[in-house]
């Protein structure tokens, strides 16, 4: 008796136990752990996972199960912000992951639902299962503001494979690697006939498209131009208090003052205390400390509403460019129907108002002179790979200032790290970021970290700002053509499905 067969006799409440532990285990292939072929060995299991579904309904519970073990251990680090002010917010915290986790893996659920509704036999089902989940993706990458965290193609940032990113982008990719491998768990399966052979063709396509990927990419140059990002480490518990907030801003000011002096300083996101309107000293020190320098920081800014910005300071100290972060973290910096949820005194948590913050009109561009033109990205806007195709023209380099001491230490740092680097990747950029206790990096526009700071701990990292690559096949198509290609698959598979009851019925 095969595993296979013996799991179809164990309830359903086993079955979906396991399942959701083999979720939990292709989660390893995320940041911080980084073990890639787990993931792949998930997802190549999936269409035994449906299989073991003997109507529609079990079906989605398995595919359920299997995301939320998956999701609940890539997205740990829901808890940790909670736990920042624990008599205010800590009661929250084991409802964020349950329902976070819960939520995001009925997307998989309906993907489930629907190849098993689609198909005739398991080949069929595992089949459309391919395009189910990749149309599934786009859902949660879209709907309710988006939120495409441990995206299939997150899990593949240590492999050989990230290079594809600039070819297919996330989606692309994510439909590639888990098509194939369901393919392969189809043909590990069995069946009878020579098409059974065609199932190793999108394993074989994955490798040839990753060797090319790497024979084809460009070299990066410099431009010369030296940046220096900024880590004064303020655990996110001290960085408000009035004893804390001088000692913080002077180890800034020691930080961009040291050694020689670079051509752009970065601090992270509300690197400083007053609101914009307010701190026209303050940039005049910093603007001393950078010894004409050009400085970007995260500041808040308001004007009869608060926005979560971003400034530019010329060599004089004066701010001649202001961004307003557009994408803002539903929960985090505004509480959807936040004037009822004043009432009932429920508040964002990044948030000083029930309101929370407001949203800035769109993605910019900030124009850093002989350095050239930046696509500012604060915090969270950086997971979003839409929202850096939505630029209104093409950078010169991807800058994100973000204040990760929210995180934690442990998982959502790193996390939030490679999907950096997979935007620079995607757009073929150089990314600058600056992160408040870490990981403030330097990426190459291959995503290569070329200098970084650890995480909790307070310097800088320094290196001279590389080149831009011409625009990326993925940076002018972005991402509907794989919503279309993920279309094409699920009408090719419904076709099949219509033409093989015909032939049936004669």
């Amino acid at each position: 008796m095969t595993a296979a067969t013996a799991m179809t006799r164990w309830p359903l409440w086993a079955r979906m136990t396991a399942a959701a532990l083999l979720g939990a285990v292709a989660g390893l292939g995320l940041a911080p752990y980084g073990q890639w072929p787990l993931a792949l060995a998930g997802w190549i299991l999936l269409p035994g996972l449906l299989a073991l579904g003997e109507s529609r309904g079990r079906a989605a519970a398995m595919g359920w199960a299997f995301a939320a073990g998956y999701f609940a251990n890539g997205l740990m680090w829901i808890v940790e912000p909670f736990l920042v002010d624990v008599q205010r917010h800590g009661w929250m915290a084991p409802f964020a992951l349950v329902f976070l986790a819960g939520g995001l893996a009925l997307f998989w659920a309906a993907a489930f639902w629907a190849a098993h509704r689609a198909g005739r036999d398991w080949m069929q089902r595992g089949l459309l299962l391919v395009p189910s989940l990749a149309l599934a993706e786009f859902g949660r990458a879209y709907l309710l503001t988006g939120f495409p965290w441990a995206a299939p193609a997150q899990a593949l940032v240590d492999s050989p494979m990230l290079p594809l990113l600039a070819w297919l982008g996330p989606h692309g990719l994510g439909l590639l690697v888990t098509g194939a491998c369901i393919c392969l768990g189809l043909w590990a399966m069995g069946g009878r006939g020579g098409g059974r052979l065609l199932l190793v063709g999108p394993a074989l396509l994955v490798v040839g498209l990753t060797l090319a990927a790497w024979q084809m990419q460009a070299p990066v140059d410099s431009t010369g131009r030296i940046v220096r990002v900024i880590q004064p480490n303020a655990p996110q518990d001290q960085k408000w208090d009035p004893e804390m907030v001088p000692v913080f801003f002077r180890r800034q000011l020691e930080l961009t003052a040291e050694g020689p002096r670079p051509d752009l300083v970065i601090w992270p996101e509300s690197a400083i205390a007053p609101v914009h309107e307010q701190a026209a000293p303050w940039y005049e020190a910093i603007a001393q400390a950078a010894g004409g320098a050009q400085v970007a920081l995260g500041i808040r800014r308001y004007d009869g509403r608060l926005y979560n910005a971003l400034v530019r300071l010329d060599g004089d100290g004066l701010a001649s460019d202001v961004y307003d972060k557009h994408h803002l973290v539903p929960f985090g910096e505004y509480i959807p129907l936040g004037g009822l949820a004043k009432r009932l005194g429920i508040r964002g948590l990044a948030a000083e108002d029930g309101d929370g913050y407001s949203a800035g009109p769109g993605p910019a561009l900030m124009d850093f002179g002989p350095l050239g033109r930046a696509l500012p990205l604060i915090c969270y806007e950086a997971v979003f790979p839409q929202d850096v195709n939505g630029a209104p023209g093409r950078a010169d380099f991807l800058l994100q200032v973000t204040n990760d001491a929210w995180f934690g230490q442990r998982v959502g740092p790193y996390q939030h790290l490679a999907q950096a680097r997979m935007r620079a990747v995607e757009q073929g950029l150089p990314m600058l970021r600056a992160a408040n206790t870490g990981i403030s990096a330097i990426i190459d526009p291959h995503g290569r970290i070329l200098d970084s700071l650890a995480l909790g701990r307070a310097g800088y990292a320094q290196a001279a700002l590389p080149a831009p690559l011409p625009a990326t096949p993925y940076a002018r198509s972005g991402d509907w053509p794989w919503l279309i290609v993920a279309l094409l698959l699920l009408g090719a598979g419904l076709s099949l499905r219509i033409v093989k009851q015909d032939r049936d019925s004669d």
